[in-house]
């Protein structure tokens, strides 16, 4: 009888188990950002095609001794359209460049010339290379580079002005003291 009393209590001690490695496995320091493979790590290689008329970069921009950021945006992106006034402001700090993420080049044209271009240069990500080789989750995505082209932050998602003062601006002072 005790030993049919100890395989009843089994199944939910296992359930129980299983609950707080999950609960305990899940716990972050901030629960919303995700995390990244890439920072602490040189960014990954440069892989754009050119926007017509527009200003492409490449591998050594990016470790041109310059605090910069990278944004990844498209065109039919509803928060790279939020967050475009936030670029605009950022790109008198520090150069923005953009990448234009799996999207029509007209179409991306046209977003430029809308909602203007804060991007000292651009380039064009048509079949998404680019943004697997840097761990892109989905659009728009911000990260912060050291001037050696050192990721010092990723941040997955529209920025605010609460992102701003929050992340970036402090991944920017982390990369200027690097």
């Amino acid at each position: 009888m005790g030993r049919i009393r100890v395989f009843m209590l089994l199944p939910p001690l296992i359930f129980a188990a299983i609950a707080a490695l999950f609960f305990f496995g899940n716990i972050r320091e901030d629960r919303d950002a995700l995390p990244s493979a890439r920072e602490g790590q040189p960014a990954p290689s440069v892989m754009l095609t050119q926007l017509e008329g527009k200003t492409l970069f490449d591998d050594a921009t990016l470790r041109d001794g310059e605090v910069k950021l990278v944004n990844f945006w498209a065109s039919w992106c509803a928060p790279c359209r939020a967050e475009h006034p936030l670029l605009e402001e950022l790109s008198q700090e520090v150069p923005v460049y953009g990448v234009n993420y799996r999207d029509q080049p007209d179409r991306a044209l046209d977003f430029l010339d809308e909602l203007g271009d804060p991007f000292a240069a651009i380039g064009a990500d048509a079949s998404g290379r680019m943004g697997l080789d840097w761990g892109l989750y989905g659009v728009p995505e911000t990260y912060v580079l050291a001037g050696d082209g050192t990721v010092i932050l990723r941040f997955a998602g529209p920025i605010t002005r609460d992102i701003v003062a929050s992340r970036i601006r402090p991944a920017m002072e982390r990369a200027a003291a690097q």
